[in-house]
This record gives structure tokens, C-alpha cells and sequence, in this order.
């Protein structure tokens, strides 16, 4: 009896524990800023290791910094500093799940909080692909003009008119970022999947249908990227990686 009593505290010790993982959170808050991420934003950084370090990278989102137009990699060349020291401390410290990337990113591979700085800023100075992958409707279709409708409406306040993102607040620039990239990130963030979201976003486009979804995308994917910060052709290599 009293083996069977202890039983069934253990059992019930064991399902009260089970609950409070459960229902802990997964993850730090958005952005609660500090660690490598703070650290990371307030060095120098030096551009010649940035390349060094860059060369890691490179092996998935190409010298260039370009990604793939499949969405399989996205587009870094050009993206705020602040939004990659960001993304690339979420992935270190498990808050993103990114399982390709994780081992690449990781300070075993990469280097500390000193490389982060470095790596970025390495890659934001490249110039961006003047041929990244765009949607499937331009201006002549109906969901051309459903997308900016959204976009307008859900998108503006955060990512401005142009989608230049902003530094301060860490809002990634999504123009000039792949279509099928950005349409598979957009349906993790709405489906709860991505678990470093901005849960304002979250909250914002909930209620988005996939064809809601397809149409505000598509119609980021079409935003004009100013011409200074293109490569001049899409045959241009990064003449450091040659």
C-alpha cells in the first residue's frame, strides 16, 4: 500500500513537472536586447576579419551575399546590421530555430560577439542582387493591387512604404528579399512557428488567408530597391572571394 502510495506521488510529482516545461516559455522575448546581442552592437567592427569570417557563410548564401531565388537561402547582401546581430544571436542562443544554420553559427565556427560584429557589417555593405526572385503577378493582375492593399493596411507602420525595415527598432528591409523565402517565413510567423516572431507582427496577420498571404508577399517582392545599392549586373562576383 504504501509502495503504491509512493508511486503515485512520484507519477503526480512527475506530471506536475512535465506541465511547468510545457508551459514555460520557449525562448527569450522578442527582443529583450542584452548578452551577445548588446555586445555585439556596441564594438567596432573590422572589416577584414568580417571577410574572414564571411567565408562560412558564403558556402550556403553565396559570395555575393545573394541566397537563392528557390528560397532556400535568403538574400543578406545589403540588410541592416543591427536585424542580422539580432537573427544570428537568436540562432547562438537557441531562441530561432534554424537547425541547417545552427552548427554555422555557433562561436566554434564563426568566432565571439566580436565576429558578429564584423561578419555583419561585412555583408551589409554588399551590394544586393538586381535580380532577386519576385512573385508571380506584377501590376496587370488583381492580386498585385490586393497585396498593396495589405501591405498599406498591416505592413507600412513597421516596414515602411518602401520596405526599408527599421534599424532602430530592428525591422528587417524586405525589399529585395526573395519571394519564396520571405512567403515560407511569413507562414511560420502566422502559424506560431517561429518562435523568436515579433508578436506584434503575430498578432497583425493572424487572420491572413494564404491567398492573403501569397498576394502582400508578392507584392514586397515587387518593391523597387534603389539602383546605388544594386551590383550592377547579375554576373557580378565579389571580387574579395575570386
Amino acid at each position: 500500500m504504501a509502495a503504491k502510495k509512493s508511486l503515485h506521488i512520484r507519477i503526480t510529482l512527475l506530471a506536475a513537472a512535465i506541465a511547468l516545461v510545457v508551459a514555460a516559455p520557449t525562448g527569450a522575448g522578442w527582443n529583450e536586447g542584452g548578452g551577445e546581442q548588446e555586445e555585439a552592437l556596441t564594438l567596432t567592427p573590422n572589416l577584414e576579419n568580417g571577410m574572414e569570417v564571411y567565408e562560412v557563410c558564403s558556402a550556403c548564401h553565396l559570395p555575393e551575399g545573394w541566397g537563392m531565388d528557390d528560397g532556400t537561402f535568403p538574400q543578406l547582401a545589403g540588410q541592416h546590421r543591427g536585424v542580422m546581430i539580432k537573427q544570428l544571436a537568436d540562432i547562438r542562443a537557441q531562441n530561432r530555430d534554424n537547425p541547417t544554420m545552427y552548427p554555422f553559427a555557433l562561436p566554434e565556427s564563426i568566432g565571439d560577439a566580436q565576429a558578429l560584429a564584423d561578419v555583419v557589417a561585412y555583408i551589409e555593405k554588399l551590394p544586393m542582387d538586381p535580380e532577386w526572385g519576385k512573385g508571380p503577378y506584377n501590376e496587370l493582375f488583381p492580386q498585385y493591387a490586393h497585396g498593396k492593399k495589405l501591405y498599406e493596411e498591416n505592413c507600412v507602420k513597421c516596414h515602411g512604404e518602401t520596405g526599408m525595415g527599421d534599424v532602430e527598432k530592428f525591422y528587417p528591409r524586405i525589399n529585395g528579399q526573395h519571394y519564396k523565402y520571405m512567403l515560407r517565413q511569413f507562414e511560420w510567423i502566422r502559424d506560431g512557428r517561429r518562435r523568436n516572431a515579433n508578436p506584434e507582427m503575430v498578432e497583425q496577420i493572424k487572420a491572413f488567408t494564404d491567398d492573403d498571404m501569397q498576394a502582400v508577399i508578392n507584392y514586397v517582392s515587387r518593391i523597387p530597391v534603389p539602383r546605388e545599392q544594386l551590383a550592377p549586373s547579375k554576373d557580378w562576383l565579389n571580387p574579395d572571394f575570386k
